[in-house]
């Protein structure tokens, strides 16, 4: 027969997960306005649909170069400079785009898993991913980064480069549980911020608030801080011309 002491820690256990749930409700419906305006911002991008914007914004040097394509090479985070895939190697790329038609996957002969919330990229990929090569890759998920489609502790790598910029600190906190989740326990984690320490960074973060997307600029302090509080190692670094690269270990 149980105690009245059972019975009453099964109860606050009860009340301590609908909280949590509760709690985890509210974050994530919070969310969802920033998502939606995010997927809309790269489903326009990726269909070719045009920006409307001020006057003064296309003036912008930084608005120039994006209109003509140049920008492109300045936001790329070549994740595979601090941890490139190996052969065989479980890859998930978070916010992956259609990074598996562009990035030489084949020829890193690692095994692709994505997710996104940009329903045209799933769409594309899903499509195309498989004549591309079957064997490599393994489908993307549609979905947020805070709540990742895949079980735990199978990937070797995970991979979010691009769009930590879009959310606040608060959501890459759930983002940085679900990847330590995920991944392997030695496995490695590369992301990229925006290094706002950098003059191009504002300008950027501007142009991306009138193409519909409104970017949170965080110190590399704050960063550096959220991943401890994840306990997460950085190992290695890369700076660039708007973002700096992070690869990190979770500490278990």
């Amino acid at each position: 027969m149980s105690s009245s002491s059972d019975r009453s820690s099964a109860s606050q256990n009860l009340t301590n997960f609908l909280a949590n749930a509760q709690a985890k409700h509210h974050r994530t419906d919070g969310w969802q306005p920033m998502m939606a305006a995010i997927a809309q911002r790269f489903n326009r991008e990726y269909q070719r649909h045009p920006f409307e914007v001020p006057d003064e914004v296309k003036e912008m040097p930084v608005y120039q170069e994006w209109k003509a394509g140049l920008l492109a090479d300045k936001t790329v985070s070549p994740f595979w400079e601090l941890a490139q895939p190996r052969k065989q190697q479980r890859c998930l790329d978070i916010g992956c785009g259609v990074s598996f038609l562009i990035y030489p996957w084949r020829d890193w002969q690692s095994l692709f898993f994505g997710q996104d919330i940009s329903t045209f990229a799933c769409e594309t990929l899903n499509s195309r991913g498989p004549q591309l090569n079957s064997k490599l890759f393994k489908g993307v998920k549609l979905g947020g980064a805070h709540e990742l489609q895949y079980e735990g502790d199978q990937f070797d790598l995970a991979i979010a480069t691009g769009f930590s910029c879009y959310y606040p600190l608060d959501y890459w906190s759930a983002v940085l549980a679900e990847v330590r989740r995920v991944l392997k326990p030695d496995g490695l984690f590369v992301f990229d911020v925006v290094d706002t320490e950098l003059p191009t960074a504002e300008n950027w973060a501007i142009l991306e608030t009138y193409l519909g997307a409104e970017v949170f600029l965080e110190s590399q302090n704050h960063w550096r801080q959220l991943l401890e509080s994840q306990n997460a190692e950085v190992l290695k670094q890369r700076p660039g011309e708007i973002f700096r690269l992070f690869k990190v270990r979770f500490r278990r």
